[in-house]
């Protein structure tokens, strides 16, 4: 064999690995045969799932030399939290700022709802009813509950709007703003269709807008009623999706909320389209800043409180949003994770519904073998209410203690006296959304100089 044997022809080219196309790669040409093979959009729950700026590019300055920390073990630092002190005679008080958002029955078993209010319960918290109505199961159990007030109406009467803690008039959520809702057939069981007084087994879909007003003005009309209905006792809350988050949070305090709700594209819903949930929005990183300002301007920060939701994982996520200049947050996904959602303890039948535990998200199915998202009584006996509840309440503690831990670290005595100055960003994208400066320098993006 000769040396030009054993190299091959001159004029070879050198073998290189196959490269998909950044705009065509293999998920989008999966959906694009998928669409052309069944003509319908693609749906199903859960959040977004491509990479966002979020509350892990912000980073926060612990004391150390110019700052003088707090000793854990012998100096308190505070955790409670008081929502709708503007006009209610009765104002929620929380032990903690880490609170339940909404997530309907019918959505979520009846079972998955009385968990979700024992859990609150224990760590003293609210819990959410979400669209569908008040089930005994889930009032029985929540020491405080907000009742939402959706477009759709389903469910709602005089009598559970009193029976509620706050009213949350829905006008928006993270992963659909400007959508409406959706349960498909094979959820509405025989309570799920009495609750919502529509046919069995047929696809419901919930209004992108509220039948009977169409702006602020109207709104504002809307929410005396309901103040009287429950005699001024119940705050009333507002929640938007995150869009245009200053100019949506002014005209909201303008109508009279006690709390504003605002939910980012990173929040879960049920079941949308995916088009929807990966393209409408923005990340609730990006929101908070504006809608402090949105406060600020008015003179209504902390006057009028706010909860920030989507993508809530952690006690350093909640200690980030509070340093932003929220008063509270709200989880979904991450508790239905607590409750045992998506748990490799079903691995083997997640994979026969093709998929896997961790990345679950067909929820409207109603399939859920962790019995969390389903009306199928076989599979929601599986979930056990009580032992949920302990799983969530031990998930919202571990949060609450870390927040502590962040807050005593920059010398706070109260979570709600985290402020923006002891954050930095690790992106110029971070900083610029944040309004905090980049690590290492004193530039925040459009705002600053630096070095």
């Amino acid at each position: 064999m000769t040396a030009h044997d054993a190299k091959g022809p001159a004029h070879a080219l050198p073998q290189t690995s196959p490269r998909f196309s950044a705009t065509f790669d293999p998920h989008t040409l999966s959906e694009i045969r998928r669409a052309a093979a069944t003509g319908i959009y693609d749906i199903r729950g859960g959040g977004t799932k491509r990479k966002l700026p979020h509350f892990d590019d912000l980073l926060f300055l612990g004391a150390s030399m110019s700052r003088y920390p707090l000793e854990g073990y012998r100096e308190k630092c505070g955790t409670e939290v008081v929502l709708g002190t503007r006009f209610a005679k009765k104002p929620i008080h929380l032990k903690t700022p880490v609170t339940i958002a909404g997530m309907s029955f019918g959505a979520l078993s009846a079972q998955a709802k009385e968990a979700l209010g024992r859990g609150a319960s224990i760590v003293g918290t609210s819990t959410t009813t979400g669209d569908g109505g008040m089930t005994p199961e889930e009032r029985g159990q929540s020491q405080t509950l907000v009742y939402q007030y959706l477009p759709s109406r389903y469910g709602m009467n005089p009598v559970d709007l009193r029976k509620a803690d706050a009213i949350e008039v829905v006008i928006g959520q993270g992963a659909k703003p400007g959508g409406g809702g959706m349960l498909l057939g094979q959820k509405i069981s025989d309570r799920v269709a009495a609750m919502r007084n529509l046919p069995k087994g047929i696809d419901q879909r919930s209004a992108c807008r509220h039948p009977d007003w169409t702006g602020p003005d109207d709104l504002e009309i809307k929410i005396q009623e309901l103040r009287e209905i429950t005699d001024w006792e119940k705050p009333i809350y507002v929640k938007v999706g995150a869009s245009r988050p200053y100019y949506d949070i002014a005209l909201a305090v303008k109508s009279g909320a006690d709390v504003v709700v605002l939910d980012g594209m990173q929040g879960g819903t049920a079941a949308t389209q995916e088009v929807f949930i990966e393209q409408v929005g923005i990340p609730i990183l990006s929101a908070i800043r504006p809608a402090v300002q949105a406060l600020q301007d008015l003179g209504m920060h902390r006057k009028v409180q706010l909860i920030v939701s989507g993508g809530i994982r952690t006690g350093a996520d909640v200690a980030k949003a509070l340093a932003l200049g929220a008063d509270a947050v709200a989880i979904g996904t991450a508790a239905l994770v607590a409750l045992g959602d998506n748990d490799p303890h079903w691995q083997a039948e997640y994979e026969a519904l093709g998929t896997t535990a961790g990345a679950y998200d067909d929820w409207h199915e109603g399939r859920d073998p962790a019995g969390i998202t389903t009306q199928d009584p076989e599979l929601a006996a599986r979930l056990d209410p009580v032992k949920a509840g302990r799983r969530l309440a031990n998930y919202l503690s571990v949060m609450t203690l870390e927040a502590q831990t962040i807050a005593r670290a920059c010398g706070k005595s109260h979570l709600h006296n985290l402020e923006p100055e002891d954050l930095v960003a690790l992106t110029v994208e971070a900083a610029a959304m944040a309004g905090v400066p980049l690590a290492g320098t004193q530039w925040i993006p459009g705002k600053t100089g630096g070095y």
